[in-house]
């Protein structure tokens, strides 16, 4: 504690103390956001046992939070400018606690899916304002810096935690408490972000843009109910045809709104610097590919192999694991080398990996198994500090923040879609090992197609 305090602040303890309480209180609904990204995982065969759910409804259950957490990052920013980042990160700790109150009492499959929509409206206000509030407490660049890094190293414990702590309580009480957990972490939060966090100055002037904001929630969601649902309803019939005729309508609506707005919610000028397109693009396949693998490889373990959740959170270890010390090596790698190379060798050693498993069998060795979950994670982390860079360095230093806010809503675009169209290819209750095969494919493809854009189109120079 006492190192954190003399890193952060040199002007004296107290207010030394004051910063990393304050740092710490703002990474705590971070790491909230984070370990429901990964928690839930391992709990996806109890829940469907005990609420009799389908693939189908499950992939719902975690695509819904995403979608909303991806559909809302950009508005709830905004928000955060006009009425101030402070009240908005309060109103998120609420209401990812009282959804997840929801989640964990849920009586039906459909009732645990619209608390999950909420978690993620909640998910949505606490991380773009997290970071405004780290801005407005950190004044100099060097503390800025180290307090995002702190940030983002919580967020990797958040990812390592989740299976394994999932796990444990599944194991121990039941699925239930993987969602009650984030109850007292949000309360403590709560009480610490009113006593120790500082208001940020509002921006009344930005605009909230919701003409663009219902229009792109639209579109992603029919794109989500033609991946999730084409199985069960049918590639070619009305609700799926319709779902995608909505879609493409309701994408065109939103980059004519976001065309003529005199303050859009998407500026697509940023998209005219290839590489910041590229590095987004990357965002987007790189989540599609890992975590729709996570979604799938938990049925693996528990139902082609029989692992227990409690076991199954253990054998996730090698792909979370690695994530905190990979994200740290590249950041180092990026600052010495910029972030092309770090982008090529992190998609290329997941591509290997996610390749690797489409020849995985329910009686492959866990010894092998675990070397392409390994090389899986470290890709995927060694990829991530690289790519923000990239996104963040070649935007105009005025539109930093809004070019974060769009690569993380790409990247949770990436999850909903990645989750959609992998889970639909391994059977409707029982996972078919032949759609495991594909969905691994698939998921190495997105990493390819990342790695190529990345060869091409990123700047190999210091961006």
């Amino acid at each position: 504690m006492n190192t954190l305090v003399r890193s952060l602040a040199g002007e004296g303890e107290k207010e030394g103390i004051e910063k990393a309480i304050a740092l710490i209180t703002i990474c705590l609904g971070y790491f909230m956001v984070i370990l429901d990204t990964t928690i839930v995982n391992v709990a996806l065969p109890s829940i469907q046992h005990e609420l009799n759910a389908t693939v189908t409804g499950l992939q719902w259950a975690v695509a819904g939070y995403n979608l909303v957490f991806a559909s809302l990052l950009l508005t709830a920013g905004a928000l955060g400018d006009r009425v101030g980042s402070k009240k908005v990160f309060l109103w998120g700790l609420v209401l990812f606690a009282l959804a997840s109150c929801a989640c964990g009492a849920a009586p039906s499959l459909w009732i645990l899916q619209g608390a999950r929509v909420l978690q993620g409206a909640g998910a949505a206000l606490l991380v773009p304002n997290s970071l405004a509030l780290l801005n407005h407490t950190f004044s100099t660049q060097r503390e800025r810096a180290r307090a995002i890094g702190f940030w983002g190293s919580i967020g990797g414990i958040g990812a390592i935690c989740g299976p394994v702590l999932g796990g444990l309580l599944i194991h121990v009480l039941n699925w239930r408490y993987i969602f009650w957990v984030n109850v007292p972490v949000a309360a403590v939060a709560l009480l610490l972000t009113l006593r120790y966090v500082v208001s940020a100055p509002r921006q009344a002037r930005r605009e909230l843009d919701l003409g663009a904001q219902f229009t792109g929630i639209i579109a992603l969601a029919a794109l989500t109910l033609v991946f999730i649902q084409g199985n069960a309803w049918g590639w070619f019939s009305w609700p799926i045809l319709l779902s995608g005729a909505a879609f493409v309508f309701f994408l065109v609506c939103f980059l004519i709104i976001e065309r003529r707005a005199a303050s859009p919610m998407l500026p697509l000028e940023l998209f005219s610097v290839p590489t910041f397109s590229a590095a987004n693009m990357v965002g987007f396949l790189i989540n599609l590919g890992f975590y729709g693998q996570m979604f799938v490889i938990s049925f693996y373990f528990q139902q082609a192999r029989g692992y227990s959740p409690l076991l199954t959170g253990f054998a996730l270890l090698p792909e979370t694991g690695v994530v905190l010390i990979a994200s740290l090596l590249s950041g180092r790698v990026s600052g010495r080398v910029g972030p092309y190379w770090p982008m090529v060798i992190g998609q290329a050693t997941g591509c290997i990996g996610l390749l690797m498993l489409v020849m995985v069998q329910p009686s492959t060795s866990y010894l092998i198994l675990s070397i392409m979950l390994l090389a899986i994670g470290f890709g995927m982390a060694f990829t991530m500090p690289a790519m923000t860079t990239a996104v963040i360095e070649s935007a105009p230093n005025k539109r930093a923040g809004i070019a974060s806010a769009v690569l993380n809503a790409g990247r949770q675009m990436g999850s909903v879609l990645g989750v959609a169209i992998l889970g639909s290819l391994v059977g409707a209750r029982t996972i078919s090992i032949p759609g495991v095969h594909i969905s691994m494919l698939l998921a190495g493809a997105a990493f390819f197609g990342g790695c190529l854009l990345t060869l091409f189109f990123v700047d190999r120079k210091h961006v």
